[in-house]
């Protein structure tokens, strides 16, 4: 049962990645969809690959200073696939296919805030090295029972730090500090059914993202499975008070996004909180990046056209602390110190808050360097014309 229930959960994770890319797409100039497509789909053969090439081996074989495992399984080579995955009742190839539909994707969010400004070839050579010197040692990190900040305490279900603050972050360094500004030279077609189906897609998928991330059909599934339901009804709600309030008119895009904040905000607890925190969560996420979104970016002049760092990586963090303030061992035993308001004191607070500000200054530093490396072995070739790389590529 546990292996039907783990191949549906991947198959869910498989439909977020167009999911994403819907989304997008219902934000963005008509000229610019196909790229946003284009760039989502590739990250199915950049991004799959690369995880049965080395990406599974480098984040859960084998282990160097708990900060990464190491590259002795290229294509999964000497890996016995159908011995049980740790203390899962999983064969690891089960495991791999699901880890997999992850790290497709954590770039899929966040290659949105390039598509249509960089030339293909920077896309494809980001991929790869974001993969390799990111993503796959903070899966290592987290994850892995031998990971650093796995064994300080850091607990993250189904992907608050390595997938959402890590895209969030990404999505804010390459669209702000390191790219030209984007400048549509049309007005976004603001279509709301490719919003609306592009946020119905991620809901659903989302369900196998978090439950799945239980790797048994058990107790901890169920709740993450009713956690993922709570926390983006919250969300939605608050949104459209929020928008009512501030605004004067509620929007169906907004309380779209509110939905996936609230989704984004529940990830790294869905499986360790109450339900009754999981409202809590919602409605806390969905503020948070309400604000982030319409006022602060806008103070700080910040370029997130997308606002992929206002509903990821904002609502990633707040998801992350709050766990450290609701996990409970009354819904996942596993749990060793209880949230802060939940009679647990401060210490899942503080390392919750050391888990996060690492994850920050890891992205940001290692993006940076990723960045500046491909300027100069591109000589700054890396810019797409008005049109973007579509006249190199022949879509219809």
């Amino acid at each position: 049962m546990s292996i039907v229930f783990m191949v549906l959960a991947t198959l869910l994770v498989w439909i977020m990645t167009p999911g994403i890319a819907v989304f997008y797409g219902g934000f963005v100039p008509k000229s610019n969809i196909t790229r946003i497509l284009f760039d989502s789909f590739l990250m199915f053969g950049i991004a799959g690959l690369m995880w049965i090439l080395v990406g599974y081996s480098a984040a859960f074989e084998g282990n160097h200073f708990g900060i990464i495992g190491n590259f002795n399984h290229l294509f999964l080579s000497g890996i016995n696939m159908t011995a049980m995955f740790g203390m899962t009742k999983l064969p690891t190839e089960v495991v791999v296919l699901f880890q997999m539909m992850f790290a497709i994707l954590t770039p899929a969010l966040f290659i949105g805030a390039i598509a249509n400004r960089t030339r293909i070839k920077f896309v494809i050579g980001f991929i790869i090295l974001w993969s390799l010197l990111i993503y796959y040692p903070l899966v290592h990190m987290v994850w892995s029972s031998d990971g650093f900040l796995a064994r300080m305490g850091v607990m993250d279900f189904a992907g608050g730090t390595v997938i959402h603050i890590d895209a969030g972050i990404t999505a804010l360094v390459l669209s702000n500090f390191l790219l030209k500004p984007y400048k549509p030279t049309e007005h976004p077609n603001g279509n709301s059914f490719w919003i609306l189906m592009g946020t119905a897609l991620l809901w659903i998928g989302w369900y196998g993202f978090n439950a799945g991330s239980a790797l048994s059909l058990n107790a901890q599934a169920i709740q993450a499975f009713m956690t993922t339901t709570i926390a983006p009804l919250s969300a939605m709600l608050t949104w459209i008070a929020l928008e009512n309030t501030y605004k004067k008119e509620i929007t169906l895009s907004g309380i779209c996004t509110g939905t996936i904040c609230g989704l984004v905000g529940v990830t790294p607890a869905a499986g360790y909180v109450t339900i009754t925190a999981a409202l809590i969560i919602g409605v806390v996420s969905s503020i948070g990046s309400f604000y982030f979104m319409n006022s602060l970016k806008y103070k700080l002049h910040i370029n997130d056209y997308l606002d992929i760092f206002g509903s990821h990586g904002v609502s990633g963090i707040i998801g992350s602390l709050t766990t450290g303030l609701f996990a409970t061992k009354a819904v996942n035993p596993n749990v060793i110190n209880n949230g802060l308001l939940v009679g647990g004191g401060f210490r899942l607070l503080l390392v919750q808050t050391l888990g996060v500000l690492f994850t920050i200054v890891f992205v940001v530093i290692l993006n940076c360097l990723i960045v500046s490396g491909l300027k100069r072995f591109f000589k700054d070739d890396i810019y797409s014309p008005e049109l973007g790389d579509l006249k190199h590529i022949k879509l219809t």
